[in-house]
């Protein structure tokens, strides 16, 4: 399969689209209405483009498909910027204007911010693009859930590949002086000492930071193994990676979700490749097996879409599939019951979004497979089974 870089969408007609479908309340008690605060301008617009595409086409499949139980969904968005306070008067403009039963959020920062809004409303259930390890916590956020592992959870299953392949093996945690950064990696050094491993170094980075001379050096004399990388997008891992092998460290490098994304790995150009990393979903062109759901969205956009907008599409895809437990159910369509209702999905089928049935008894979805980058296709190739922790 041929694969072309999904192409940026103009300003204007984003932000017109998204008006148009904001600015439209209708008084139609038979709707289930996702709400969003979607980063459609900023920095995290790549993610936004894709996430708000996501949710857009399961939208659609679900309406041209009848709706669910006699209900049809609709998708009221609003740009975020990827600001908070941007964020919290986009769910105040939309929950004022519309009965939302879901809602997208955007950023760590805005689950957090907006939590005891949920709590106190009982009406909504949310996800969105975050995976902080915080927010996979039931009691502080009932009524919240993410569309995948944390990153705790995606280092365990980083961490377990590492100790099926090399048992004893040395790493490096090398992360931004961030709270995306520092997330996991308390945890992940008990993880990493149950399985055997050992943490042979730490390296934490300033914000923004490419001189990474220094850091190079310390990793050269500890030789890990294994080196990942957390809280970052791209930058400086390039320089890292680049540096290490004029070295000539004999180590693997490896990643998490934000980093994984196939149009971001290319852009390291040869130092990506062999850049490894965990991924909860298959590729936009993976064919390895039957996905019918990723046919169908191949159908609908020839062109590759990023893992954010596949992201977007398994929120907007659990959205439906808890509102329909409910109604099947004869329920009233409350945070706590739709919450309910998702914590009964076990042994669901995604449509090969995810490579096996999923099951989520808390906030996440605690499942993984490591991908690597292979230059010469200019794709991400699996490298192992599908890892679900229990």
């Amino acid at each position: 399969m041929k694969i072309k870089t999904m192409k940026n969408w103009l300003a204007g007609s984003v932000v017109a689209s998204l008006l148009g479908v904001a600015g439209i309340a209708q008084a139609n008690d038979k709707e289930i209405v996702i709400g969003g605060s979607i980063p459609m301008s900023g920095v995290f617009s790549f993610a936004g483009i894709g996430i708000h595409a996501g949710i857009q086409d399961y939208v659609k499949i679900i309406n041209d498909s009848g709706g669910i139980e006699g209900y049809k969904l609709r998708y009221v968005p609003e740009d975020s910027g990827y600001k908070v306070d941007v964020s919290v008067a986009a769910f105040k403009k939309i929950t004022s204007q519309n009965k939302v039963d879901f809602y997208y959020g955007d950023s760590t920062g805005f689950s957090k911010t907006i939590n005891p809004e949920l709590n106190r409303m009982d009406s909504i259930l949310m996800s969105g693009a975050s995976f902080a390890t915080e927010l996979n916590d039931p009691e502080k956020y009932p009524y919240q859930f993410l569309a995948g592992p944390d990153y705790t959870e995606m280092f365990s299953i980083l961490l377990r590949y590492i100790a099926q392949e090399k048992p004893g093996a040395k790493v490096a945690f090398v992360y931004s002086d961030t709270e995306f950064g520092r997330d996991p990696i308390e945890a992940s050094r008990k993880v990493a000492e149950e399985l055997g491993l050992k943490v042979a170094l730490e390296l934490m980075t300033p914000p923004g930071s490419v001189d990474v001379s220094t850091e190079t050096a310390k990793m050269r004399r500890a030789k890990p193994d294994y080196t990942i990388f957390h809280g970052y997008i791209l930058a400086p891992i390039p320089e890292f990676i680049e540096q290490a092998r004029k070295m000539g460290l004999d180590t693997k490098f490896m990643g998490t979700f934000w980093t994984m994304d196939n149009s971001t790995v290319m852009q390291m150009g040869d130092v990506g490749d062999g850049f490894m990393g965990v991924m909860p979903y298959r590729y936009y062109y993976d064919e390895s097996a039957p996905a019918p759901m990723l046919e169908k969205i191949r159908e609908m956009r020839p062109e590759y879409q990023n893992v954010p907008y596949i992201q977007g599409f398994l929120s907007a895809m659990l959205y439906t599939e808890s509102a329909r437990r409910v109604l099947a159910e004869g329920k009233e369509l409350t945070a706590e019951n739709m919450k309910a209702a998702l914590n009964t999905i076990k042994d669901f089928d995604t449509g090969g979004l995810i490579g096996v049935p999923i099951t989520i008894s808390g906030n996440s979805i605690p499942v993984g497979r490591i991908y690597q980058a292979d230059a010469s296709k200019g794709q991400m190739v699996p490298v192992s089974d599908w890892i679900v922790l229990e």
